[in-house]
C-alpha cells in the first residue's frame, strides 16, 4: 500500500438538534430527533469522480437523507464544519435512520454516537509519577543530547501515527549505524528523527511457514497487526493530545521516554515469531547501536543454552545493552514464566487507577458491576429488559457452547437475547462476534476460576460487559432458576482514582523460576492492563477480520504492554546516568519498587483477591522517580553472569555458547547460584536436612552522596533466623563498593516458601530487596 493510499480516518461529527416540519398543506410530520454521531470513514476510499474529500462527504450525507427536504435544509446545512488538517471530515446532523443507512455504505467504517469528553491525561505516565512534558520535574529536562535508542522487537511500526512525530528532535546521532529498510508501503522517508531505523527479519519464518503472501501481509517494517506500534509508542511515543479509543481514556498519550529514539525490528508475522529471526534481530540491533531492547514476546522455558533469546540477550548485555522482556501471560498458574535469565529484566503486569466501568441491570433490579470498552450505535435501551440465555450448565467445567466458540450457538435460541459466555479458549472479543453472528443483541462475559475477579476491558463489536467469577455465577444462577430472566447493559465511560491499585494482573505469569530457584522472577511489575497507545491503520481495535472500525489508538492488556513501560523508563535512567551498566539500571528499578497500593496495604493478586507475593510481583511495582536516585546499586558484570552459568551444571560445550566471543572461562568465584549479586535474594535449603545454615553474599555500589551511612532492616521468618553482617555500611566516596553477607539458620523447615525483605536505609534512601526462603522436600 503506497503512501497516497495509506488509510487515514475521518471523524464526522453530528450535532443534536430538534426540528418540527410541516410539508404542503395536509401532512404534519412528528418531531424528528437528530442525534450526534461520530462516523468513521476510510479517507482513501474516495471515488476519483470527486475533486475533494469535502465534496465526497457532502454527497455521502445527501444520499443518505430520508426526511423530506425543504428549502434551507439541504445537505450543506447538515454539515456543521469540516476538518482539512490533522483530521479530515465534516460535522453534520443526521437522524437515526440516516445513520443506520450511512453505516452500511462503502467507505464508512463505523458510526457511533458522539460523547462529551473530559480531558484527562492518559494514565500510565501520570500514574508512574512522570510529569507532563512542560513540567519543571526532573524528567522534563532535555535529554535528547544523550541520544538513547530503544530497539523494539515486534510486529513492525505504523510510521504515520502522531506518536512518532519528530518535531523538535535533534538530528539522528552520528554513532547510529542502523538502516531504514524499504518494502511494501514503507520507504526511506517513513523513518525520521523519532523512528531512526526499521528492519525486517523473515528468513526463519519463511523456512518454516513458506513464502509470505505480500498481497495480504506487509513484507516490510510496516505494522499490520498493531502490537508493535502500540509497544513502540509506549516506550517513547511523542505527546499526542486528544488521544482516545472511541472516546475512552481521552487525554494526552505519551511514551515513557519522550526524548528517546525508536528502532523497529519486525520479527513477528501472521503465523508467529521464529527464534532464528529474533536472534538475528538482536544481533543486528546491537551492531546498529541500540541502548535498550524491548522484547514483548516469549516462548516456553528451556535451558539457558537452548534458549536463543537468552543467548542473544547475553550478547547484548555484554555490549552494554539493557534487555527488557515480558514475563508472559500464563498466570495465575505457578511457574508459568518465560524469559527468566538473570541478565534479562523480566516484567509482569499490574493494573492502574483507571477503569472503564459498565453495569448489568438484572430483571430483579440488582445491578452488577463490570467493565467494557464498547462504543457503538447498538446500545441497549436502559428501560428494556432483554431476555438472558446461557448455553452451559452449572457444572464447573465450561462447555463449547458456554464458551461461545464458533458454530456452537443456535440462532433460534439466542436471537434477540443477551448471551452469557464463559471466558477461555477463544479470544474474548471473538466470543462477541460469535454472539453477534447468531443474532444476539449483547453479551455478558463471565470469568471462570482461572481468572477470578480480574476484569479486562475489550473493544467489543456488540454491547458486552465483562464480570468476575463470583458475579458471573450469580447471574448464571438467576438464569437457571428463572425462565424469564432479563437484563440490560449500560456503559459508563472512563473512571479514575480506582482503589486499590495497582493490583497484580491475573494473567501475569508467576514464579517460582524452576530453571534456577535462586534467581527470583519476575523482576518487577508495571502497568499492563487497559493501556492506551498508538495503533495500526489497517486492523480494527478488536483485531477481528470482521471489525471494520479504524482507530488511531487502541487499549490493550498483557505483559506485552508492561514490558515497554520498563524499557522506556530504563531509557530515561540511561539518559540521566549514561555510565550505568544494564545491571545497575535493573537494580535501581528493583530496589526502589514499592510493595503497597494506594490504600497503603500490601499489593494484591487479582486472581485470588489476596496479597500477592514476590512470585507474583517480584521486587514490586516500578517507581521511576525513586529509581532516578536509588542510593545504592547491585552491579553485575558480564563475567559475573558467566560465573553464574558455571554453577548451572552446563558442559564445557554448552558454556562456550555464552563464552566463545569473549573467551570466557569459569573462575568459580560463586559458591552457589544464590551468590550472584542479584537485587533479589532467594535462598534454597537443599534436600539434606543436615544443612541448617546458608550464607549469601552481596556487594553494593554507592551512587548517592559520597559520604553516607546505611543501616539494615530485615524481616523475621517463621522457619529460620536471619542475620546480616555488618549491620551498617559506611561509605566515604561515590562509586565505592562495600560487601555484606546474609546468614540464614533453619529453626523449623517449612513446606512452603516464606517471603520477606531486606532494606538498607539512610536519611533519604530505602534500598529494598525481596527475600524468598525455600526448603526443598527431604529425600
Amino acid at each position: 500500500m503506497g503512501e497516497n493510499s495509506v488509510v487515514k480516518w475521518v471523524f464526522l461529527i453530528v450535532i443534536t438538534n430538534y426540528v418540527v416540519f410541516t410539508i404542503g398543506f395536509s401532512s404534519d410530520f412528528p418531531i424528528l430527533t437528530k442525534n450526534t454521531y461520530i462516523i468513521q470513514m476510510d479517507k482513501s476510499a474516495m471515488p476519483e469522480s470527486f475533486s475533494s474529500h469535502l465534496d465526497w462527504y457532502s454527497s455521502k450525507v445527501k444520499s443518505m437523507l430520508v426526511e423530506p427536504e425543504v428549502e434551507g435544509d439541504d445537505d450543506q446545512d447538515r454539515i456543521i464544519y469540516s476538518y482539512q488538517n490533522a483530521f479530515h471530515g465534516v460535522a453534520a446532523r443526521l437522524s437515526e435512520e440516516e445513520a443506520d443507512r450511512l453505516e452500511k455504505e462503502d467507505g464508512v467504517v463505523a458510526v457511533f454516537p458522539d460523547t462529551k469528553y473530559e480531558l484527562h491525561t492518559t494514565r500510565s505516565p501520570l500514574f508512574l509519577g512522570l510529569e507532563p512534558e512542560d513540567s519543571t520535574s526532573v524528567w522534563s529536562e532535555n535529554l535528547a543530547d544523550h541520544d538513547v535508542i530503544v530497539g523494539v522487537l515486534d510486529t513492525g511500526i505504523w510510521p504515520e501515527s502522531e506518536s512518532f512525530n519528530d518535531t523538535g528532535m535533534s538530528p539522528v546521532p552520528a554513532h547510529w549505524k542502523g538502516a531504514c529498510e524499504t518494502g511494501r508501503a514503507f520507504q526511506k522517508h517513513h523513518c525520521n528523527r523519532k523512528i531512526v531505523g526499521a528492519r525486517v527479519f523473515y528468513h526463519g519464518y519463511e523456512a518454516a511457514s513458506g513464502k509470505i503472501n505480500e498481497q495480504t501481509e506487509y513484507k516490510s517494517p510496516r505494522d499490520q497487526d498493531g502490537h508493535g506500534t502500540h509497544t513502540a509508542a509506549t516506550v517513547a511515543g511523542s505527546p499526542v493530545r486528544g488521544a482516545n479509543l472511541l472516546g475512552y481514556a481521552y487525554g494526552t498519550a505519551r511514551g515513557m521516554a519522550l526524548g528517546a529514539r525508536i528502532a523497529a525490528y519486525k520479527v513477528c508475522w501472521s503465523g508467529g515469531c521464529f527464534s532464528s529471526d529474533i536472534l538475528s534481530a538482536v544481533d543486528r540491533a546491537v551492531a546498529d547501536g541500540v541502548n535498550v531492547l524491548s522484547i514483548s514476546l516469549g516462548g516456553g522455558i528451556s535451558s539457558y543454552y537452548r534458549d536463543s533469546l537468552s543467548i542473544a540477550a547475553f550478547g547484548a548485555m555484554e555490549m552494554g545493552v539493557f534487555v527488557s522482556c515480558s514475563a508472559g501471560n500464563g498466570g495465575p498458574d505457578p511457574a508459568s514464566l518465560t524469559n527468566v535469565s538473570p541478565w534479562i529484566t523480566t516484567v509482569g503486569a499490574s493494573t492502574m487507577d483507571r477503569d472503564f466501568p459498565a453495569t448489568i441491570k438484572l430483571g430483579t433490579g440488582r445491578v452488577v458491576s463490570g467493565v467494557s470498552l464498547y462504543k457503538g450505535r447498538r446500545a441497549l435501551l436502559a428501560t428494556t429488559g432483554y431476555a438472558l440465555v446461557y448455553m452451559g450448565t452449572n457444572s464447573s467445567s465450561p462447555e463449547p457452547s458456554s464458551l461461545c466458540l464458533e458454530d456452537t450457538l443456535d440462532p433460534r435460541v439466542v436471537s434477540g437475547k443477551i448471551v452469557i459466555c464463559d471466558r477461555g479458549i477463544s479470544p474474548r472479543v471473538q466470543k462477541g462476534q460469535v454472539v453477534k453472528d447468531a443474532g444476539g443483541v449483547g453479551m455478558i462475559l463471565t470469568n471462570t476460576a482461572s481468572n477470578g475477579e480480574e476484569l479486562v476491558a475489550d473493544c467489543h463489536l456488540l454491547p458486552a460487559v465483562a464480570v468476575g467469577e463470583i458475579e458471573g455465577k450469580l447471574i448464571k444462577h438467576y438464569v437457571s432458576t428463572n425462565p424469564k430472566a432479563t437484563a440490560t447493559l449500560a456503559f459508563l465511560g472512563t473512571r479514575l482514582g480506582i482503589r486499590p491499585s495497582p493490583v497484580v494482573a491475573s494473567f501475569s505469569s508467576r514464579g517460582p523460576n524452576f530453571l534456577t530457584l535462586e534467581i527470583l522472577k519476575p523482576d518487577i511489575v508495571a502497568p499492563g492492563v487497559n493501556i492506551l497507545a498508538s495503533w495500526t491503520g489497517v486492523t480494527g481495535p478488536s483485531s477481528l477480520p470482521a471489525d471494520r472500525r479504524r482507530v488511531k489508538f487502541n487499549i490493550l492488556s498483557g505483559t506485552s504492554m508492561s514490558c515497554p513501560h520498563v524499557s522506556g523508563i530504563a531509557a530515561l535512567l540511561k539518559a540521566r546516568h549514561p555510565e550505568w551498566s544494564p545491571a545497575a539500571i535493573k537494580s535501581a528499578l528493583m530496589t526502589t519498587a514499592y510493595v503497597h497500593d494506594n490504600t497503603h496495604k500490601p499489593l494484591r493478586d487479582a486472581s485470588a483477591s489476596t496479597s500477592s507475593s514476590p512470585y507474583d510481583h517480584g521486587a514490586g511495582h516500578i517507581n521511576p522517580v525513586k529509581a532516578l536516585d536509588p542510593g545504592l546499586v547491585y552491579d553485575i558484570e558480564a563475567q559475573d553472569y558467566f560465573e553464574f552459568l558455571c554453577t548451572q551444571n552446563l558442559t564445557p560445550m554448552q558454556l562456550r555458547i555464552f563464552g566463545k566471543y569473549s573467551n570466557r572461562t569459569c573462575k568459580h568465584s560463586l559458591a552457589s547460584p544464590g551468590d550472584l549479586n542479584y537485587p533479589a535474594i532467594s535462598v534454597v535449603f537443599p534436600e539434606k536436612t543436615s544443612v541448617t545454615a546458608m550464607t549469601l553474599h552481596r556487594t553494593v555500589t554507592n551512587v548517592g552522596p559520597p559520604v553516607s551511612i546505611y543501616h539494615v532492616v530485615v524481616s523475621q521468618f517463621k522457619g529460620c533466623a536471619v542475620t546480616v553482617e555488618p549491620t551498617a555500611l559506611n561509605f566515604t566516596g561515590k562509586h565505592q563498593k562495600l560487601s555484606y553477607k546474609i546468614i540464614f539458620k533453619t529453626k523449623s523447615r517449612q513446606t512452603t516458601p516464606e517471603f520477606g525483605g531486606l532494606i538498607w536505609k539512610d536519611a533519604v534512601h530505602k534500598v529494598r530487596s525481596p527475600i524468598v526462603v525455600t526448603w526443598l522436600p527431604p529425600l
